[in-house]
């Protein structure tokens, strides 16, 4: 049977009949094809101001272990967060955030770190890290997948809690350098978040000139980097300002200062003093030994100065000259007593507050002993007691140790000698000027310091917050006295303005007229210090407004882009 290709086809064109449409007719036909449009309801489509998604929206939650250069820090970080949208919150329950600031000088405190670390992991917290133990050892087990703010690198902290809001690991560990000069750290001038408004916390320096054995903080800190003299004084003219009434300097060893900047401590104390209020003060931070012993003189003077704490931090640690060569300390037991001896005899009644450890590897009983004859003379009226934790990397930890129960043991006696004597008691009875800064723990009273910083409970009234009155002692404990109000006195506001409220950010100008930026039907508000070289393109706010609400500007360089990024802050308006 014949198949259809049997059939012959001389030419292509013999497959087209003479009635279908030529090529002409199919082109002009296609002219008259109307397309039918698919019928859809219209629906405006909004992108929701959606706090979990979008960076500079979430609440956090900080926690702060250690010395007052961490709290410092804290608040710097707590500000900048504060100035870009995050709301902080004391709840950590409700918090999207956890920003754990961390201490590394003992055992316990890392213990309590880590501890929290799991604890915000175990609630699906998102986890941000800083302080001195994520900067010692960024490669611990416990660290990993952890976003870290570097302890120099705090002037970033928005960059890396916006990221880890997005679920990225972000590890700023970095020194901050000029010229291949270490610096001090962040600007002083960024916005913070005082704990107490009432009160100024000014880091001086970083880092420290010693290498002692049992020092983990080194291995965070570094070496030694002073901020200028003038920077630190525009900061303290700032604080002043802003209705501070008490500014405490700061650092790993406040004496060294200067050391590396061609100028010294008592040149900055000098220049402090002359910004300082009446009836503000000034208290000096911890300074060891040896870089205070050339200053004597001068430091005498500093202390007699009536806005300034009679008061000063010299660790010695052991009264042992052979415990003290083992900690590389770099001072024998006499130069403390000759700092000590110095300024009891030159600043009448200065309270010289000091630190121990117990234990430290080799400390024989003898050595004990003389530390405890030490006590027994000076009778300290501050003395932290610390039992001895080897620090892991540290040359102490691979040293012979004293056994737990003897370490126990030391803390205890020596506690025991601190406690078998009253510093306060020949105090009753006297009128004292105190400044009123703090509230109690059990909230029962306010809590003031006198000249020689020693702390007054006084009752617990609101014309007296912030002020300096005049007191009776009447009683004393073996950390505190209490005063009553002399009836006569009218207290005296040493604040040159209205502090802040708590929780106010700290550092920020809006004087300029902020910048306003419509974007899918809703206003959203740009402070005039967004950036330095285009705070007033409105480009620029659009860029921000586009970029899941960072600062940004290609205009600027790297500096100001970071700078952007710390200070821009968002507040929805009504339009």
């Amino acid at each position: 049977m014949p198949s259809a290709s049997d059939s012959l086809i001389e030419d292509i064109e013999d497959m087209v009949s003479s009635g279908d449409p030529t090529p002409h007719e199919r082109q002009s036909a296609r002219k008259n094809i109307m397309p039918r449009s698919r019928k859809r309801k219209d629906t405006l489509v909004y992108l929701p101001f959606l706090c979990s998604l979008i960076p500079g929206t979430q609440k956090v939650w900080m926690k702060t272990w250690g010395c007052s250069h961490n709290s410092s820090d804290g608040e710097y970080m707590a500000g900048q967060l504060a100035a870009s949208g995050y709301k902080m919150t004391d709840d950590p329950t409700e918090a999207d955030v956890w920003l754990l600031n961390s201490c590394t000088v003992k055992n316990p405190a890392e213990d309590h770190f880590r501890n929290s670390i799991k604890k915000a992991q175990d609630q699906q917290k998102k986890v941000v890290v800083a302080g001195c133990v994520p900067q010692a050892q960024p490669r611990m087990d416990y660290l990993k997948g952890l976003s870290i703010i570097g302890v120099q690198q705090i002037d970033r902290v928005v960059e890396v809690v916006d990221e880890a809001v997005k679920g990225h690991s972000v590890r700023l560990l970095g020194q901050k350098k000029d010229g291949g000069r270490k610096l001090g750290g962040a600007r002083l001038d960024l916005p913070k978040i005082r704990k107490n408004p009432l009160i100024e916390i000014i880091s001086i320096n970083t880092g420290c000139l010693n290498a002692c054995t049992y020092c983990k903080t080194k291995h965070a800190r570094g070496d030694l980097a002073s901020y200028p003299i003038e920077e630190l004084v525009e900061r303290a003219r700032q604080s002043f300002q802003e209705g501070v009434c008490e500014i405490w300097l700061t650092s790993e060893d406040t004496g060294a200062y200067g050391r590396d900047i061609g100028t010294d401590l008592p040149t900055l104390l000098w220049k402090l003093v002359e910004e300082i209020p009446d009836g503000a003060m000034l208290r000096l931070g911890m300074t060891n030994p040896p870089y205070i012993l050339e200053h004597l003189q001068e430091m005498a003077k500093v202390l007699n100065h009536p806005r300034v704490y009679a008061f000063l931090h010299v660790p010695v640690q052991s009264a042992s000259d052979s415990v003290l060569m083992d900690m590389k300390r770099e001072y024998c037991i006499d130069d403390f007593k000759r700092v000590v001896d110095f300024l009891k005899e030159r600043v009448p009644g200065v309270t010289i507050a000091t630190d121990i450890i117990c234990g430290f590897p080799g400390e024989t009983e003898e050595d004990f002993q003389e530390t405890v004859e030490l006590v027994k003379h000076y009778q300290f009226p501050s003395l932290f007691i610390n039992q001895f934790y080897p620090r892991p990397g540290t040359p102490a930890a691979k040293m012979d140790q004293v056994p737990a129960h003897v370490k126990k043991q030391r803390t205890k006696e020596l506690s025991q000698v601190f406690h078998s004597y009253s510093p306060y008691g020949h105090k009753v009875g006297e009128r004292q000027h105190v400044l009123v800064t703090e509230e109690s723990f059990d909230t029962q009273y306010y809590v003031a310091h006198n000249k020689f910083y020693e702390q007054v409970l006084v009752p617990k009234r609101a014309e007296f917050k912030g002020k300096m009155i005049e007191v009776d002692v009447y009683e004393a404990g073996k950390h505190f006295m209490k005063g009553k109000p002399v009836e006569d006195s009218t207290p005296f506001t040493p604040s040159i303005s209205a502090p802040l409220l708590k929780g106010e950010v700290s550092g920020l100008n809006t004087d300029r007229a902020p910048i306003h930026v419509v974007s899918n039907g809703a206003s959203f508000r740009y402070p005039s210090f967004i950036t330095r070289t285009c705070q007033d393109s409105c480009a620029c706010a659009r860029a921000l407004c586009r970029r899941s609400l960072r600062a940004s500007c290609k205009q600027s360089s790297m500096v100001e882009r970071t700078h952007a990024k710390a200070w821009v802050h968002f507040t929805k308006c009504d339009g």
